[in-house]
Formats: structure tokens, sequence, C-alpha cells
């Protein structure tokens, strides 16, 4: 299962987030796309024109996971080095690897992160 992470501000579009989904994928299709609970209304849009499921990944499952990036304001706010990695790696699963780091959107509002596991 290949799962779409994203972290956003709360000022993220539909627009950012295709930006940083594009970055990110590098010829990968996903089964589902991933965010945290709270800004699950802000992705809403872009997975249901996809046709993908929408992952909501409550905000305390965030801290255990293991990111490639280390940003301090995720670490601070999230108890996460990165929050796109973070919920691709938790919607996808036990065992679940990253395909590398968060990519930006171009307006930086957005991070995407690429994880595959065996299970939503």
């Amino acid at each position: 299962m290949i799962i779409a992470g994203f972290g956003a501000r709360a000022s993220a579009t539909d627009a950012s987030f295709r930006s940083a989904l594009d970055a990110a994928l590098v010829g990968k299709t996903p089964d589902a796309l991933a965010i945290m609970e709270p800004k699950s209304e802000q992705l809403q849009p872009l997975a249901s024109a996809m046709g993908l499921e929408l992952i909501k990944v409550p905000v305390d499952h965030l801290a255990i996971q293991q990111t490639i990036t280390k940003t301090e304001a995720s670490q601070a706010a999230y108890g996460t080095g990165s929050v796109a990695e973070a919920t691709a790696c938790a919607a996808a699963g036990a065992k679940a690897k990253l395909m590398g780091p968060r990519a930006v959107s171009t307006d930086r509002l957005a991070t995407c992160a690429i994880a595959i596991g065996p299970t939503t």
C-alpha cells in the first residue's frame, strides 16, 4: 500500500496539496492520502477528486513514528520531526518505510511524504 502523508498550514489550499504531492510522488501512484485528524477537512477535496480514501491519523500517533526530516517547529508542536513523514508512516501501518524525505509545495504551505506499508 502506497500512502501519501501530508502536513499543512491552516492556509494550505488544494493547489498547495497538489504541488506537494506532485513533488513527492516520483513515479508512484498513491493508494490513499493521509493527514492528521484536525486538518482532514483541508485535504478531503483532493482525496475526493482523486477518488482515494482519506486516512485521518490521530495526532497522538505522530510522535512514535521515525522520520527522516527533523524540524524544530514540528518537534515542538507534535513531537515529531516531520508531520508529513509521520502521518504517512502511521497510516501505512507497522513496518512502513518512507520512500524519502518530505517534499514541500511551491507555496511552502504543505508538505507530502510517501510511505509504503502492508496495510492502512
